[in-house]
């Protein structure tokens, strides 16, 4: 008994810190010495990348092997706490799926499961939200990039938005993707992060490359730290979530990064891009159309048009840009603040389209207009409404 009371010390501080996750326990005991060996999670990284080419990343990325094609799924994520506090991390999941992956599925699942790997990580914040918005208080050093570079200037359409909360839903329910086992890394395959190198890679979804931690911190051992599900109210959620946005003013909050009439249907207006001249087009032959993006190579356009107008005169506008091309292409949005000037587009740049053009000497001219925004009798020239048949319009 003496000497079971003796261990009972170190037994409780080992128990305390491993069910608190803040560190893993090694107890060493040997000619009636006891010690504890506390070893702290490795140290989060601000990104910083590389400074190569998207091509050469590409390059670098496509050589680094993928150490385990089937990696180990992570254990079902059941969140336990307040409806509320389910709702706020739900569109933080959401959030991250959506502005970091678009309107892409698999790609949603694989950033959503990421971030729940963070949330049970003891190298990481304890609550879902906490481990989205980590370090967004920096212009530099967010760990998920949207949270301060700007992006959530950017509104997804609604069906977007439903689709990425309907698969964060699903995680905190306890779907577990299994495309990236326990990664709590990634990146896109156009840049080369400085920790690529000491993470192990163990998967690829589309144009994001996933990474887990070597040795301890990447095992399953390791994500035994349970959640905080009192998930914090995030103002620069606002605009797009009324629960974030909600929680923000009952809680006193400051939403000085959120637009003073915040609406998750309503886009945050942004400076347009400037305007291009192009060589040998008179301005009247634009019909008040305003190019803002012009791909040369792929004899693509990028134009702003004018609400007020006759919705015809988009396509006389289209017509003068693509004369003299053997096959040309023009896009054109009535918001400044939605519209796209190169491709590939995000899907809310596709879903915000007012007009498109296509000239094809071989096959004519085709046009067609958002019926949502422009009424057309012929139902036939009403651009799709289905992201896969808009996205086939951009290549």
């Amino acid at each position: 008994m003496r000497c079971l009371l003796d261990w009972l010390p170190a037994v409780a501080l080992a128990a305390a810190f491993i069910l608190a996750g803040f560190a893993a326990i090694h107890l060493a005991f040997g000619g009636g010495a006891r010690s504890v060996r506390i070893v702290l999670p490795p140290p989060v990284e601000i990104p910083s990348y590389l400074p190569v080419t998207p091509e050469t990343a590409k390059a670098l990325n496509a050589a680094v092997p993928i150490v385990d094609p089937k990696p180990e799924p992570a254990r079902p994520y059941h969140f336990e706490g307040s409806t509320e506090a389910k709702a706020r991390a739900t569109d933080c999941l959401a959030a991250a799926a959506w502005y970091e992956a678009g309107d892409d599925t698999p790609g949603e699942q694989a950033v959503i499961q990421t971030v729940l790997n963070r949330a049970r990580h003891p190298a990481f914040p304890r609550t879902v939200c906490g481990v989205v918005f980590q370090g967004s208080e920096r212009t530099t050093g967010c760990q998920f990039s949207f949270t301060c570079d700007g992006a959530l200037a950017r509104i997804p359409s609604g069906e977007a938005w439903l689709r990425a909360q309907a698969a964060a839903k699903a995680a905190l329910g306890g779907y577990v993707d299994p495309q990236v086992g326990r990664a709590t890394h990634y990146h896109a395959d156009y840049v080369v992060p400085y920790w690529q190198s000491s993470l192990d890679k163990i998967a690829q979804v589309h144009a994001h490359l996933f990474y887990r931690w070597r040795g301890f911190w990447g095992t399953k051992a390791a994500f035994t730290g349970p959640s905080n599900a009192d998930e914090p109210a995030v103002s620069k959620l606002a605009a797009v979530s009324p629960v974030h946005r909600k929680a923000a003013d009952l809680e006193g909050i400051s939403a000085s990064d959120a637009p003073a009439s915040a609406a998750s249907e309503a886009a945050i207006a942004v400076p347009a891009p400037p305007p291009i001249q192009i060589e040998g087009l008179a301005e009247k032959s634009l019909r008040k159309a305003v190019v803002r993006g012009h791909a040369a190579n792929a004899n693509q356009f990028f134009i702003e048009v004018d609400g007020a107008t006759f919705p015809g005169s988009y396509a006389t506008a289209a017509v003068a840009l693509c004369r003299g091309k053997e096959k040309c292409t023009v896009f054109g949005w009535r918001e400044s603040g939605q519209m796209a000037t190169s491709s590939p587009m995000t899907a809310s740049q596709l879903h915000a389209l007012t007009f498109y053009f296509h000239h094809d000497d071989a096959k004519g001219d085709s046009a067609m207009w958002n019926c949502a925004q422009v009424e057309r009798k012929n139902h036939t020239q009403c651009l799709p409404t289905e992201p896969a048949a808009l996205l086939a319009l951009t290549m």
